[in-house]
């Protein structure tokens, strides 16, 4: 039997930390919080590309509420597997917020530079509130106080990828989070 493009990733992968039963248990969990917290709400999600994709994809669906969508690229990484400290928005948004609750949806958060950034951003542009979700948060990594109101799982500080979540853009097709080897990423 030939061998999956999915399998030769997974040798990468030193454990499973978060199994997809998991995920889709943290969307339900999330997606009910968010419709009972923003009903009534002119509502837009924000995806922050690309790691959002998956779990925003997932999560607008839990979500029974009318929103709108868009997405932004933002970096503080670069290729790199540290934050350079600087954010840099790549791909803005293509609608406006002004006068519309937020809800910024992210991957991980992990040193919360991103995320302070673009809260700011937000305000700056006139939102009427922000709330950030996420399906995992490090808090051992935070630099910067970011308020996320919305959390599926928190985990260790261990380089994590799958479920949207890539090293060096791969390994973002796994359906679940696991942590990669570190021969990987430290070649």
């Amino acid at each position: 039997m030939a061998e999956t493009r999915v399998d030769s990733i997974e040798r990468d992968v030193a454990e499973v930390l978060v199994s997809k039963e998991e995920i889709m248990a943290a969307v339900e969990r999330i997606g009910k919080a968010v419709t009972e917290d923003f009903r009534g709400e002119s509502l837009i999600v924000i995806g922050i590309l690309k790691g959002a994709f998956a779990f925003m994809a997932d999560l607008i669906q839990a979500i029974d509420l009318p929103m709108e969508i868009d997405f932004m690229d933002v970096s503080s990484y670069g290729t790199s597997t540290t934050s350079s400290g600087e954010v840099r928005i790549l791909k803005d948004l293509s609608t406006t917020v002004e006068g519309k609750s937020v809800l910024i949806v992210e991957d991980i958060v992990d040193t919360g530079l991103t995320l302070s950034y673009l809260t700011k951003v937000m305000e700056s542009r006139g939102v009427k509130k922000v709330a950030i979700a996420t399906l995992l948060t490090k808090p051992s990594r935070r630099e910067r106080a970011v308020n996320v109101d919305y959390v599926g799982y928190e985990v260790a500080d261990k380089f994590v990828v799958g479920y949207g979540i890539d090293f060096a853009e791969k390994y973002r097709n796994l359906p679940y989070v696991g942590v990669l080897k570190p021969e990987v990423y430290e070649k």
